[in-house]
């Protein structure tokens, strides 16, 4: 048996004047509740301000009474020989508490002696959120009142019950101490369960007021743009829950890029989205577009990069950072100069084109890699072409339709590699290989969703999507789908790669979704399907 409720997000979301508080204390004979028993429970329950419940009972700990408790507490064994056992007391405390937040002034010890009691009497450990008055007090009024003791804290609010270590009296002195706080953390914008739990590790930093930007907020799927007082982005970000995912970086975020973001922070603007794919989409696509200074990962990069095989007499692979059609195939784009030039690496590795870059032409001696014995060079006339055609029709095969015409030899390599013990050259080629099935993987997506045209699918949590050639066009959630596309409709002809790092990682966050457990199939203009013939990755496994 369970006791108490699991912590849901309709829960945290609950606003202050609505959750139930049931302020607890309790008498011990010691402080360990593997050694020590329970010998008075107090507790008050509180539902918006007001005490709708007060319970009370003298515990027998069945063991004598520590003579220094006795003279803090003042309970006396004669006082307890005919009290109830906490058998008898705990199955009325637990349904006093019910599905209330327990409150307490250091309420781990608390709350460590119910678990205790709970489990040895086989009803499980409390699932129910806890608020510390500690914790807050620290937070809210350390720089004001000498100690955070429950004594020092009830004189200062000046509490009309004194802390006296008896379990209702000590209860109903924290109740007041607990809601003098909540009234200093309204100052501070909480107002939610969610900011009260936040609320004690949030870091006293200067900024923490700006906290109240976040107030309109809702709690749906969306993105947020942090700007500064000039109205220049700042930041773009996604999020499950808008105003949770916020106001979760005023509660304590070390990262000190944070803490200059704040500073510059002076409004927040959002957008709700119908989907988390949507959100996702909608972050992409904004990063791109305004380019926020604190955005790391998604940001447009300043060069874009693709490897082509070139249309000339003699093919070769050439590294270009403008994508036209002037190619037999193309691979990428890349965001880094690096790992292009690995993908074009690994291919010279694992099929012999040509390296040179001179004009193709009949020279008087091969090229320094024709020489070396790493690549064909026609170019002296040594080298037929129809054989230099199979190797270009490798490459080009290998880019389209049959990676493992190009991941195969690149394995054999490394492996060859580990068996003389040259380790380090091994791990070159292990991580060329695994760079060309990266960059292989999202070629054979990307052309999957363009010739699938048109696609309409919907989880089985009811999130919708239509996509047009990797684009998402319209999302929903169930059970309001927009018109479905019709499906004789004409598509204009697209890339065989992507033409742009946004439209490539729009395409890829899409594929995850399509490829996620419980996504079906609504509609499409063509199948949609990955090749037969599937990339290899090192260790067995296989993607697509």
């Amino acid at each position: 048996m369970t006791i108490g409720i699991q912590r849901t997000f309709d829960d945290l979301g609950a606003p202050l004047f609505g959750v139930p508080f049931c302020v607890l204390d309790l008498e011990t004979t010691g402080g360990s509740p593997a050694e020590c028993e329970i010998t008075e429970v107090g507790a008050v329950k509180y539902r918006a301000g007001e005490l709708v419940g007060t319970f009370h009972s003298l515990v027998d700990p069945g063991m004598p009474i520590p003579p220094t408790i006795t003279v803090l507490t003042g309970i006396t064994h004669a006082m307890v020989v005919d009290a109830p056992r906490i058998a008898e007391v705990l199955p009325a405390l637990l349904e006093f508490i019910g599905e209330s937040v327990i409150v307490g002034h250091n309420i781990r010890f608390d709350v460590s002696f119910l678990n205790a009691a709970a489990e040895r009497l086989g009803y499980g450990r409390l699932t129910n959120r806890t608020a510390d008055t500690l914790g807050l007090a620290r937070r809210l009024v350390g720089d004001e009142v000498r100690g955070l003791g429950l004594q020092s804290l009830a004189t200062h609010f000046r509490s009309p019950v004194r802390p006296v270590h008896r379990a209702l009296e000590d209860a109903k002195a924290t109740a007041h101490v607990f809601f003098e706080l909540l009234e200093r953390a309204g100052t501070l914008g909480v107002t939610h369960l969610e900011d009260l739990m936040r609320l004690p590790t949030a870091r006293g930093r200067p900024h923490y007021d700006k906290i109240a930007l976040t107030d309109g907020l809702p709690r749906l799927p969306g993105v947020y743009i942090f700007r500064d007082k000039d109205g220049a982005p700042l930041y773009v970000g996604k999020a499950k829950n808008l105003r949770s995912r916020v106001r979760a970086y005023f509660y304590g975020d070390p990262r000190r890029s944070v803490t200059q973001m704040l500073r510059n922070l002076a409004k927040v603007e959002h957008r709700v989205c119908e989907t988390e794919l949507e959100a996702e989409v909608a972050e992409l696509r904004l990063i791109h577009a305004l380019t926020p200074r604190y955005n790391r990962r998604s940001r447009r990069p300043r060069s874009t990069y693709w490897v082509k095989v070139t249309r000339e007499k003699y093919p070769r692979l050439s590294m270009v950072r403008t994508l036209r059609s002037d190619g037999l195939a193309h691979i990428g784009p890349f965001r880094s100069k690096h790992t292009a030039e690995a993908v074009l690496t690994a291919i010279w590795d694992a099929v012999p084109i040509r390296r040179c870059i001179g004009k193709s032409g009949k020279r008087s001696a091969a090229c320094q890699f024709g020489q070396l014995g790493v690549a064909l060079c026609p170019c002296d006339g040594d080298v037929g072409d129809d054989v230099y055609s199979e190797v270009v029709a490798t490459v080009v095969e290998g880019l389209t339709r049959r990676p493992d015409l190009l991941l195969s030899p690149l394995a054999e390599k490394m492996l060859g590699y580990a068996r003389g013990e040259r380790f380090e050259e091994a791990a070159v080629v292990r991580d060329r290989h695994r760079a060309l099935a990266h960059a292989l993987d999202a070629r054979r997506r990307w052309q999957a969703l363009m010739e699938a045209g048109r696609v309409s699918a919907e989880s089985v949590t009811g999130e919708g999507a239509h996509i047009e050639q990797g684009r998402l066009v319209a999302a929903w959630q169930a059970p309001d789908p927009p018109p479905l596309f019709t499906v004789s409709a004409d598509l204009p002809a697209a890339a065989e790669v992507g033409p742009s790092i946004a439209a490539a990682e729009e395409a890829a966050l899409i594929w995850g979704w399509l490829d996620s457990a419980g996504v079906q199939m609504i509609d499409s203009t063509r199948p949609l399907s990955l090749p037969s013939s599937r990339v290899a990755r090192l260790g067995g496994s296989r993607a697509g």
